[in-house]
């Protein structure tokens, strides 16, 4: 009881939930740790109570379904612990989505690229399956500019479903940089300003090597610098940037941390896809619970590693992540 004492106080010196909500929400971040599960019968197991199972189950439920969630009173307590507001960061834009029985869960996801992995900041359940529209990535975007500012910003990295001509338009408008891998079968212009496949214009290409188109080129209806890598594998990597394009594969890749940070809330760490919730409202509230949790375990494991480094193995990699 003393440790969810101490982690309701400190909690609620941000959020000023009331003391029964808080309580039980502290409960829940406490079972999922030791869990490791977002299934609400392996919580309520967990769950420090004296009531009978079935009593702290529905608790649960009630929880997920009567509470209103302040989203960006969330986004601004993880950015807070996290970063200063003078910085620049690069957000990764990414879904992540499964199915349960007939139900398709797909959360489109902002988060900002931090050591190795991703804070998610703010998230949306899109009532579909399949990519997000531009309205959507728009409508994501806005919630982190109206709270923190543009220019903050470093760039937006975001994969090949993140492409379309009103979208780049509107980042380019906005003023906000960012870095996104093209289809390899979009029409672009060449140096003669005719239209060809791009990757005519990455022709040639060796695995590794690396290749810089000179000046923008257009396609969908905007001018864009390009750069582009041939994969070990032999696949064609090609980035679009607004940006100075020397640094745009390099920097791309830092992308992939946004898929760290889904395999930690899935079946990496806290079994994400194990729920069988599948209102979207109520997910959304899950994920502010696995979201804490990943936060408070990345900055336990940052605490940790400060005391006793985490072990470098001979391929240069750590022998664990912080948040492991």
């Amino acid at each position: 009881m003393e440790h969810i004492s101490e982690l309701t106080e400190s909690l609620n010196g941000y959020f000023g939930w009331n003391k029964a909500r808080m309580t039980c929400f502290v409960k829940m971040l406490l079972a999922l740790i030791i869990t490791r599960a977002t299934n609400l019968n392996k919580l309520a197991c967990a769950f420090a109570s004296n009531a009978q199972q079935s009593s702290r189950y529905r608790r649960l439920q009630r929880f997920f379904s009567n509470f209103t969630i302040d989203y960006d009173m969330i986004a601004g307590f993880i950015f807070r612990i996290f970063f200063v507001s003078d910085g620049k960061w690069y957000l990764a834009i990414d879904r992540t989505n499964w199915q349960w029985g007939k139900a398709d869960i797909n959360i489109l996801t902002l988060a900002i690229i931090f050591k190795g992995t991703a804070i998610p900041i703010y998230w949306e359940l899109l009532d579909k399956k399949g990519n997000s529209d531009t309205l959507e990535r728009i409508a994501l975007i806005r919630k982190f500019v109206d709270r923190f500012g543009a220019k903050c910003i470093a760039g937006i990295l975001a994969d090949r479903e993140f492409i379309g001509g009103d979208w780049f338009k509107w980042l380019l408008n906005n003023k906000i940089p960012f870095y996104i891998r093209i289809r390899n079968n979009t029409v672009a212009t060449n140096s003669q300003g005719l239209e060809v496949d791009i990757d005519a214009l990455f022709y040639g290409l060796t695995p590794r090597e690396q290749r810089i188109i000179q000046g923008k080129r257009k396609l969908m209806g905007c001018e864009l610098y390009l750069a582009g890598l041939r994969l070990s594998d032999g696949d064609l990597l090609i980035v679009a940037t607004s940006e100075s394009p020397e640094y745009a594969v390099i920097t791309y890749g830092f992308r992939w941390e946004i898929e760290t940070l889904f395999g930690c809330l899935k079946g990496r760490g806290f079994n994400f896809e194990d729920t069988h919730v599948t209102d979207i409202d109520r997910i959304k509230k899950i994920f502010v619970l696995l979201a804490i949790a990943f936060c408070w375990a990345h900055k336990t494991g940052e605490w940790q590693h400060a005391i006793k480094p985490i072990k470098i193995k001979k391929h240069g990699r750590p022998a664990v992540s912080l948040f492991r």
